[in-house]
């Protein structure tokens, strides 16, 4: 559904910028997004159509309209989710294993993505599409927690998040065997790997920085429980 928005410019909001009063009326709309409707003409100041850095003035009549997000080329699946949080901006889900988050060839349904657009029923759109904006990963056999946000301005700000690292990852894995020390620090360079193209390596001709932090929690017979902690994530 089309959602209409009017404003009337008072003293207070004159001569802030067009974009920066929108982004301040708590419209779920990226700053993006909003410059994005703006250049479309969907945004006019007194029924005219400008430039996202205009000065507003005092009487300035803003009309807007925001189109409804178009649907995604994928269908939702009544796929049951264990949902540790959900409110009106972002929904938490304990990916089970075995599931794969994104559809791709060979896996376009069974889906994270696929079960949130059956379950989220107040989608309002990323980037005028109506789709959960998921904006990190886990491999397929990898459970744990994923957070998708429902619309825009989450979206935004949880890749501004994870881009500036503010987002501590941590991860429980069985090794076999015993470590010499209680913790350590992996510090050795991904990439792909020279000949299997599928496989990530220490031997690699294009290496990237990978740091690791590891702790032993308890030993398991011929294994040992380890918490690991990511200092420079992205990598495979």
């Amino acid at each position: 559904m089309e959602r209409a928005f009017s404003f009337l410019i008072s003293k207070p909001d004159g001569g802030k910028r067009f974009d920066h009063f929108l982004r301040e009326q708590n419209l779920s709309l990226s700053r993006s997004r909003i410059k994005q409707l703006i250049d479309a003409g969907r945004f006019l100041v007194n029924d005219r159509l400008v430039k996202p850095g205009l000065k507003l003035k005092p009487g300035d009549q803003i009309s807007g309209l925001v189109p409804a997000p178009r649907s995604l080329e994928v269908r939702g699946e009544d796929i049951p989710l264990d949902i540790l949080h959900e409110d009106v901006h972002v929904v938490v889900v304990n990916k089970a294993p075995g599931m794969v988050v994104h559809p791709a060839p060979g896996n376009y349904g069974g889906t994270l993505v696929n079960a949130l657009l059956f379950h989220c029923q107040d989608l309002s759109g990323i980037n005028g599409v109506l789709r959960p904006g998921i904006v990190h990963r886990l491999d397929k056999f990898t459970s744990g927690l994923m957070v998708a946000a429902k619309n825009d301005l989450a979206h935004e700000s949880l890749v501004k998040q994870f881009r500036n690292r503010t987002v501590e990852k941590r991860y429980l894995a069985v090794v076999y065997g015993h470590l010499p020390k209680p913790e350590g620090m992996i510090d050795a360079s991904l990439g792909r790997h020279p000949k299997k193209r599928t496989m990530i390596s220490i031997h690699t001709r294009s290496p990237r920085e990978a740091i690791t932090h590891w702790r032993g929690l308890e030993d398991l017979a011929y294994f040992t429980l380890l918490e690991i902690l990511p200092i420079l994530a992205g990598r495979t």
